[in-house]
């Protein structure tokens, strides 16, 4: 994945900038992170199929009207931001594939064949939504990290640079995280992934 379009400690520094009620930092960080948000976007449809009904233009403008009248939400750095972002595009495909059910939104490939073909793209892209909404309740640090990783397609470095994690913590994290999933998915009973360094 190429370098972040935007610095994370100028975005941490806007953020706060932003919810202390400064307009003019808000249009500062929307113009750091629209490229970021071009990214996410595109990361989410290279998982689509081919001529798809929605271009990224639509998901980004989603993200950024969403994201814009959100201002009192309690942003703590880059990485939470681009998460929630990535975390709408989804429901929002999500919503436009109710009415397409052959919509591809999920990278079905990346889990374990015993759990592929068990549900169709949209039972896959709900389930995922609501086992992730399951784990930020208790441990939101990992779903953050599932979300840079699995959607947002960060590299380890890349997402425990952005999360201020030391990088085998990020790994620590990372493994926890799909290994509840992945149990999850396959229909065992199991409590939310222990870990030193979730919140």
């Amino acid at each position: 994945m190429p370098e972040p379009a935007s610095n994370p400690g100028e975005v941490t520094r806007l953020l706060r900038n932003w919810q202390s009620g400064d307009a003019a930092s808000e249009s500062k960080l929307f113009e750091l992170l629209l490229p970021d948000l071009h990214k996410i976007a595109a990361a989410h449809f290279r998982r689509e199929r081919q001529g798809h009904t929605l271009q990224p233009t639509a998901l980004v403008n989603e993200a950024f009207f969403r994201l814009a009248s959100a201002r009192k939400v309690e942003w703590q750095d880059r990485g939470h931001f681009l998460a929630i972002a990535a975390r709408i595009m989804r429901r929002y495909l999500i919503d436009h594939a109710r009415d397409r059910p052959d919509a591809e939104i999920v990278p079905v490939a990346d889990f374990p064949e015993s759990v592929r073909h068990r549900r169709s793209q949209l039972e896959w892209a709900i389930a995922i939504d609501l086992l992730l909404e399951e784990m930020g309740r208790s441990f939101p640090k990992q779903r953050t990290v599932v979300e840079l990783k699995f959607y947002l397609g960060f590299t380890d470095s890349e997402a425990a640079e952005t999360l201020n994690l030391p990088l085998r913590s990020l790994q620590r994290e990372w493994f926890l995280a799909r290994r509840w999933l992945f149990e999850r998915l396959n229909g065992d009973a199991c409590k939310p992934a222990d870990s030193a360094t979730s919140e």
